[in-house]
């Protein structure tokens, strides 16, 4: 902090993005890293762990008061100031919306019209009322093959009836009882086709066959990249062991590891030639769990884990300090597959149960995320090995 320089004050936030504003000057004017302020709350008792903080100073949405008073008090503010940053969120989050009427930035709502046009005038010109033989029923207008067609039972166009008032002998029906062929109307196919007819036949088959391969060809390419499986030859996966360890994603060249520069923590599959950021190592936690321990070049040692206890439906697999009691830190690596195809990373203690730790979005791109999913029965995306690094 710069000595001499008051602490960032609360009481002119008018909106949750100004009261988070205020945060980031506060910490700025305590001139504490992540990793400080985390070792900080420790010291006096409280839990803070540096991707939450980073999470609270990205969002435009209130920190819950046990996160702002753990981070206030970590940055060195008093008693009274605490209190103060307290109060001041406890009002925005009292305000509708999280918002005020007063607001600048809130659009007033529109008036409505004070003297409406109860009789508006009517078109001067309108569109000229087609005369009855110019309307069509058909919206599409008339066809002019369904009008050079009698209907059934009535004379043709061409001529009157007959003054006995019985049909032509063309348009009798015959003594089988089939309807007439109308003048002008193409005659029905014969009932068993010469060669001329089973050639058209085949001429449509063969298009259709075609079409049918190919579909069925792009639905097995899909369901093919879709269980993980890219042109990679299948090789036996690295059973997991304590030490260090490289994590890949069975089927595919990308391993895991963070986007260096950012602060969340954020796990995503990365091309193994890249990955190397953090490092990653595999210790045993006792009854068959296993914690997947982090070594940042930027911010130390650390754990990978779900936030939250994993109750939040998609938590993110990131890695964060240890020791955090809100995430989940330890993993049963449980084999899949007769043989065993890879190992899936599953929550212990997971709320709700039959979580994975899964790939999602587009499994075959570079930069795809890890979350948690609920496991798959054809476990794709949440297949690993844990090759040996050197």
């Amino acid at each position: 902090m710069t000595p001499g320089e008051h602490a960032p004050d609360p009481r002119g936030a008018r909106s949750p993005a100004e009261f988070l504003a205020r945060l980031q000057a506060l910490k700025d004017w305590s001139g504490l890293t992540y990793r400080e302020l985390s070792a900080r709350a420790e010291a006096r008792g409280d839990v803070l762990p540096r991707s939450t903080v980073a999470n609270m100073l990205s969002r435009a949405t209130l920190p819950r008061e046990e996160l702002l008073t753990a981070f206030v008090r970590a940055c060195g503010t008093g008693p009274a100031a605490l209190e103060e940053w307290r109060t001041v969120r406890r009002e925005l989050e009292g305000r509708r919306g999280y918002g005020d009427a007063s607001d600048p930035g809130e659009a007033a709502p529109e008036a409505p019209d004070p003297d409406p046009d109860p009789d508006p005038v009517p078109d001067p010109d309108p569109d000229p009322v087609p005369a009855p033989e110019e309307r069509h029923p058909d919206p599409e207008g008339p066809d002019p093959a369904r009008e050079q067609l009698p209907a059934p039972g009535e004379p043709p166009a061409s001529g009157e009836p007959p003054a006995s008032g019985k049909l032509p002998a063309s348009e009798q029906l015959p003594a089988s009882g089939e309807p007439p062929v109308w003048p002008g109307a193409p005659a029905d196919e014969p009932r068993n086709p010469g060669p001329g007819a089973r050639f058209r036949i085949r001429r449509l088959l063969v298009p259709a066959v075609a079409v049918a391969a190919l579909v069925f060809a792009g639905v097995s390419v899909v369901a093919f990249l879709r269980d993980g499986h890219t042109g990679h030859p299948p090789r036996t996966p690295t059973a997991p062991a304590v030490g260090d360890v490289r994590i890949r994603v069975v089927g595919t060249d990308f391993c895991l590891g963070e986007r260096r520069g950012t602060r969340s923590g954020q796990v995503y599959q990365v091309p193994c030639a890249a990955a190397g950021v953090p490092l990653y190592a595999l210790a045993e936690a006792g009854d068959g769990r296993w914690r997947i321990a982090s070594d940042h070049p930027d911010y130390g040692a650390g754990c990978s884990g779900l936030p939250s206890g994993g109750r939040v439906p998609g938590a993110p697999y990131e890695d964060s300090e240890c020791g955090d009691p809100t995430r989940i830190e330890e993993f049963s690596l449980e084999p899949h597959g007769t043989p065993v195809r890879g190992y899936r990373i599953v929550p212990a203690g997971s709320a709700p149960p039959g979580g994975c730790v899964t790939v999602v979005g587009d499994r075959a791109a570079a930069w795809s995320r890890l979350a948690q999913a609920p496991c798959a029965p054809d476990a794709a995306g949440q297949l690993f090995d844990f090759d040996r690094r050197d």
